[in-house]
């Protein structure tokens, strides 16, 4: 096989390999990734320790009603058990009383709008928890996804650093330490001709350049100093 052939399929091993290695470190990347998972759970563990806020304000509201209306009971009974004869302190108890009264309105208003408040945070909390599960299986799904991807990445890798060996073998190493050089410093060591013009710094090429890459000659750019390859 002509030299340069030898270099530019060299070359291409090269720059797939290259690919495959940067999808390689991405997808090893991802996986174990699980951001999206580990945010749904933070956003239900707010939502329910809000709930469980909420139930202690709900709580320490129904026992104050409990002590207020057992108080209550107890003004009313002597309001009207007769045994108050004066009627400044018989009108002085009934002010009491609907003092009482109009506390307890107010205590169970605010029960009911914390209780409302649960009922819209046990269903946030629900509606949350169906998210979770959604994203959890979305993400085992891709796991399994990214595991099998990593697995074919790595047997082609194989493949191709096993197919890199053996060209190499078949290539002086003189030529293959000047296309490692080139290949460091150029990124590209061998540009394709097509129509007389280099493939990589679009110059037309001298007739006689041609010539000699057409007679398997290892001829360089003379504008990017890339090894010439004609296929």
């Amino acid at each position: 096989m002509i030299v340069s052939k030898q270099l530019y399929r060299l070359q291409e091993i090269d720059l797939d390999i290259e690919a495959k290695e940067q999808s390689l470190q991405l997808t090893t990347r991802q996986l174990g990734d699980n951001q999206a998972v580990t945010r749904v759970q933070a956003k239900l563990e707010r939502e329910k320790q809000a709930l469980e806020e909420l139930k202690k304000q709900q709580h320490s509201a129904e026992w104050e009603i409990d002590d207020l209306s057992s108080k209550l009971s107890k003004e009313e009974e002597e309001l009207y058990s007769g045994r108050i004869k004066n009627p400044k302190d018989l009108t002085s108890l009934q002010h009491e009383v609907e003092l009482l009264k109009s506390k307890r309105t107010q205590l169970e208003d605010n029960a009911l709008a914390i209780m409302d408040k649960v009922e819209q945070a046990e269903a946030n909390a629900a509606t949350i928890s169906q998210e979770l599960k959604a994203v959890e299986a979305e993400w085992q799904s891709q796991q399994q996804e990214l595991s099998a991807e990593k697995e074919q990445l790595e047997t082609k890798l194989s493949d191709l650093r096993t197919k890199r060996e053996s060209l190499l073998a078949e290539i002086d190493p003189q030529v293959a330490e000047l296309y490692h050089e080139l290949r460091k410093q150029k990124k590209l060591a061998v540009a394709k001709v097509e129509q007389g013009i280099c493939g990589s710094c679009r110059i037309s090429l001298p007739i006689t350049d041609l010539q000699q890459v057409r007679s398997g000659n290892l001829v360089h750019c003379s504008s990017c100093g890339r090894i010439l390859f004609q296929a």
